[in-house]
């Protein structure tokens, strides 16, 4: 007589199919792909991802700290710390889950340990370090700017070598992207990054006031704002007109930009805190600024690859990428420049721009595949709140010297 099968077999049989029909080519899954985790904890945002060779992203999970900092009127470290903390394991199970992928199909684990804000790149890279060790998986240590110059590959094929702007709150510079690991640096900021001075003019405008602006990060509510400002009625001197080099320096603005909403409160008869009538001219023509310095800049360094052949001549690429890169007027500023000099722009959907753990876990799979910076579960790793990215060719730059011709920077809004 027959017996009906158990509930054990059932069940057996059941994963059996599911692993062939997740398996099966014609589904768009190699049947042997690797997957790489992913980990972002470099600022305020809990990121992470699964991925396979193919750049398909199984699963992700990500928690923003943002309306916790606009609260406190910025990123307390230690808040961010404590926040990540708290949340990081959830994220990392969360994408796990979404991906249907348990830790022993896992290939590599890639997490960011360096730059950024040390507090919150130690809580990413001790659960890593753990993470590894409990599954005896391989570790990758990735690059927060290697991770967002190369973001775009994963989206369409984009050959090496291709010249990069990544912008954020915490970085700005241009680079060479000559390979995986492989990056000359051009340009980079000497004092703040764009993202971090608009946050700071949004902060002194007191712009998490304004009806339009209230869950709103600094950058964001500047680019609302000025779509209705002047951008004309302030003209502010664009940085380091007489400095012919690649670098950006940013601070000088914000100083610019404080005297004047000093001045003008003092007109208007007002304490500092209150909001200004002029805030959409301020942040149009603050932005403009920002955007034409950005873009003079990158002027520069296409002018300065072109001279001594860094860049294909056929088809050359400027990426654009980072959290900063989502501005759109930014972005505007650039095709003017890209436009002028005969190269395509560019630029990840912005919600790969900002930080997240997709992007991570893409740098992990490149790196895979070329068997660059793959570690054993036991190796210690530091973490690196200040970290370059790859050979400084910023004196060479400067010594060519090269002066840029007239551009009108007519951005439309």
């Amino acid at each position: 007589m027959a017996m009906f099968p158990t509930k054990a077999k059932i069940l057996h049989r059941l994963l059996q199919f599911r692993h062939t029909f997740w398996s099966s080519p014609s589904l768009g899954r190699a049947p042997c792909s690797r997957l790489v985790l992913g980990i972002e904890t470099s600022c305020d945002d809990t990121g992470a991802a699964v991925l396979d060779e193919t750049g398909e992203i199984l699963g992700e999970s990500l928690h923003s700290q943002k309306e916790v900092h606009l609260r406190t009127g910025g990123i307390i470290p230690t808040v961010a710390r404590q926040l990540h903390s708290e949340n990081i394991e959830r994220v990392v199970q969360e994408a796990l889950e979404r991906s249907d992928t348990d830790p022993s199909r896992l290939s590599a684990v890639a997490t960011t340990v360096k730059p950024g804000l040390g507090l919150s790149l130690g809580i990413g890279l001790e659960f890593s370090q753990r993470f590894v060790r409990q599954h005896n998986l391989p570790f990758i240590p990735i690059h927060h700017m290697e991770a967002h110059a190369l973001t775009v590959r994963m989206l369409q094929p984009v050959a090496f070598p291709f010249l990069v702007l990544l912008v954020s709150g915490g970085h700005s510079l241009l680079a060479v992207a000559r390979g995986v690991d492989d990056f000359l640096l051009l340009g980079h900021t000497l004092d703040e990054a764009p993202g971090d001075t608009l946050d700071k003019v949004a902060r002194r405008l007191s712009l998490i006031k304004h009806p339009q602006c209230t869950t709103l990060s600094g950058g964001q509510a500047i680019e609302l704002l000025a779509k209705d400002g002047d951008r004309m009625r302030f003209p502010f001197r664009t940085p380091m007109g007489q400095t012919y080099d690649c670098c950006f320096s940013f601070a000088g603005l914000r100083n610019q930009v404080n005297m004047l909403i000093m001045k003008k409160e003092a007109e208007e008869g007002i304490e500092q805190g209150t909001l200004l009538s002029c805030v959409n001219d301020i942040a149009a023509a603050t932005q403009h600024t920002v955007a034409s310095h950005l873009a003079k800049r990158t002027h520069r360094a296409i002018l300065f690859c072109k001279s001594i052949g860094l860049l294909p001549s056929s088809s050359p690429t400027l990426v654009l990428s980072g959290g900063v890169a989502s501005n759109q007027y930014i972005r505007k500023a650039l095709t003017l420049i890209t436009d002028t000099t005969g190269l395509r722009l560019l630029c990840p959907p912005a919600k790969f721009c900002t930080d997240n753990g997709v992007m991570i876990a893409w740098n992990g799979v490149e790196r895979l595949r070329e068997g660059k910076g793959i570690l054993p579960p036991n190796v210690d790793v530091s973490y690196e709140p200040k970290a370059r990215l790859g050979v400084d060719m910023t004196a060479e730059v400067k010594a060519a010297a090269i002066r840029l011709p007239s551009v009108r920077m007519k951005i439309p809004n």
